[in-house]
């Protein structure tokens, strides 16, 4: 097990006047965080940039992915006035660029879809000019699920991969890669003209041809933009890391993807998949 993090993966912190501004907002309005419920280690840099991504339904997980710092057990009932607190966030800190997330909700029929709906419903109301992206569940395969949000027209459509075809049945209990691949899938043949995107975490046990495969079914797949990023042990109680990828590594990855399809590639050691969101989804943008 790796334990000692080498030079490129230490983060400076800066806890600025409108980091807590955010903070304190957030634990007012009773709003969740992924980028601090997951330990998120640009927090503090996207804080203090005004940008957060929100996350909706609670902050308990049905499932147990071994990689994750969100809690899972019982989630608590859907708390129906939570976009309405969102949208309201979203126009106090006058966001330009919002990322809604969620736990997973196994335990709902739809799997939090109307959730999402009504949040995105919610700031194009009171934010008309905010660009929002959603990052969304698998809804357990529920293409009706799927079909909701998009019906609600977000700007982007992200569900993340997570890691290689191979390591599903220990990374990512419950879920399952070709069903993700079906979802984006689905995305691009209801909606041809919405972004989509995805994003994995390395050093989790897989090889450069495995991730390379993973490139080749998204690209087959539709997907726009794929995030790549160094996956960070939360505790012992995780997976442990097996490897910390160079920079260089990453750079070269990039080349790989963009080489073969993809229309942008954010990589590197602390990319997240809302990290520069906005900044990427400009970049397609303007590359028409």
């Amino acid at each position: 097990m790796l334990t000692k993090r080498p030079e490129w993966l230490k983060v400076e912190t800066h806890w600025g006047e409108r980091f807590r501004q955010i903070k304190s907002l957030l634990s007012q309005s009773g709003l969740h965080t992924v980028c601090q419920e997951a330990n998120c280690p640009n927090r503090s840099y996207c804080f203090d940039s005004g940008t957060a991504t929100f996350l909706i339904l609670g902050d308990i997980c049905t499932r147990g992915c071994r990689f994750c710092n969100v809690k899972r057990g019982v989630p608590l009932p859907v708390d129906e006035d939570e976009p309405i607190r969102i949208a309201e966030a979203v126009r106090m800190l006058k966001l330009e660029y919002t990322v809604i997330t969620s736990v997973t909700r196994d335990d709902l029929e739809d799997g939090g879809a109307f959730i999402f709906v009504r949040t995105i419903q919610e700031i194009q109301r009171q934010m008309p000019d905010c660009q929002v992206e959603v990052l969304i569940p698998d809804f357990a395969g529920s293409f009706e699920s799927l079909k909701m949000v998009l019906n609600a027209k977000p700007d982007v459509l992200n569900h993340n991969l997570e890691t290689v075809k191979r390591l599903y049945p220990t990374v990512r209990k419950g879920a399952d890669y070709q069903r993700s691949l079906d979802l984006l899938s689905s995305v691009k043949k209801m909606e041809e003209s919405i972004i989509t995107k995805s994003g994995i975490m390395l050093g989790l046990g897989e090889s450069r041809d495995e991730i390379i495969e993973l490139m080749e079914d998204l690209i087959r797949v539709g997907c726009n933009l794929l995030t790549i990023g160094q996956y960070l042990s939360p505790s012992r109680n995780h997976l442990p890391v097996s490897k910390f990828y160079h920079p260089d590594e990453f750079s070269e990855l990039k080349k790989i993807g963009e080489g073969m399809g993809l229309d942008h590639v954010e990589s590197g050691p602390l990319v997240r998949s809302s990290y520069h969101a906005k900044e990427q989804v400009q970049i397609i943008k303007e590359a028409g």
